[in-house]
């Protein structure tokens, strides 16, 4: 998501991170700027933010936003099999948020960098093994997973992970918190939950679950992974498990 902004007597500007740009970087805390509009098209964002700028008598940008975001760039390496980025794999996160909207072509169809793809993608990238500032993705799985996701999530868009993902960037989460963090909370909400149950207090239980799955959002994010991603994989492995129940508690069958 693109976001005008608006400092006033200063300055109007875009950015994809209203906390990280305009509180830590200038300064300004959330009530000393407005946002003036923010939508997913670069294209129309950067034309919209000159007219601002001029509205509000501002210096105009000599270039625009589109154009300073595109020369920034990676320089994405295609190969039948796979896809390659020129940054080793702690850093590719950040470089995929400044590339929203960057597309390129491979033997799969083009693929684009969003907010759904970025979290498939650092769940699935792997250092190069002929150099580590390097990582890469497989074409295929990033074809086949992403198709099928991009569709899924148009259909139900915005879901309850992408509003839960909007409101921890929108508070700093992201920008200012960590994993460790992020675990003493979810042992805070388990001893919630653990008291909740025991007092049979079903709106409190509710609201612990709820909680939990809030935090286990943001924790999955901050070690780069999407929580879709680990629900899945945690289904993939279960779905076919065999056991039985004993004292109330599924044991699966072992071999």
């Amino acid at each position: 998501m693109y976001t005008i902004y608006h400092i006033p007597g200063k300055k109007v500007g875009v950015t994809q991170d209203l906390d990280k740009r305009v509180t830590a970087e200038q300064g300004y805390p959330p009530g000393e700027y407005e946002v003036l509009f923010a939508s997913n098209d670069v294209n129309y964002v950067s034309a919209l933010e000159l007219e601002f700028q001029k509205a509000f008598g501002y210096k105009v940008d000599r270039q625009s936003y589109k154009s300073l975001i595109n020369r920034n760039k990676m320089e994405i390496n295609a190969t039948e099999q796979t896809s390659t980025f020129p940054v080793p794999l702690n850093k590719l996160k950040g470089r995929l948020k400044d590339s929203i909207g960057m597309t390129w072509e491979t033997s799969h169809g083009t693929f684009e960098i969003t907010d759904v793809t970025i979290g498939w993608i650092m769940a699935n990238a792997r250092t190069s093994m002929y150099n580590v500032g390097r990582c890469y993705v497989y074409n295929k799985a990033f074809s086949e997973a992403f198709n099928m996701k991009e569709t899924e999530l148009k259909e139900e868009a915005p879901n309850v992970y992408d509003l839960i993902r909007q409101w921890a960037t929108d508070k700093g989460i992201y920008a200012k918190g960590d994993s460790k963090t992020q675990y003493l909370k979810l042992m805070e909400e388990a001893g919630e939950l653990s008291r909740a149950i025991l007092k049979k207090d079903k709106p409190e239980i509710i609201d612990a679950i709820g909680d939990m799955v809030v935090v286990l959002t943001n924790l999955a994010e901050l070690e780069g992974l999407a929580i879709e991603d680990c629900i899945q994989s945690a289904y993939d492995v279960i779905k076919n498990r065999k056991g039985k129940m004993v004292n109330g508690t599924f044991v699966k069958q072992t071999l």
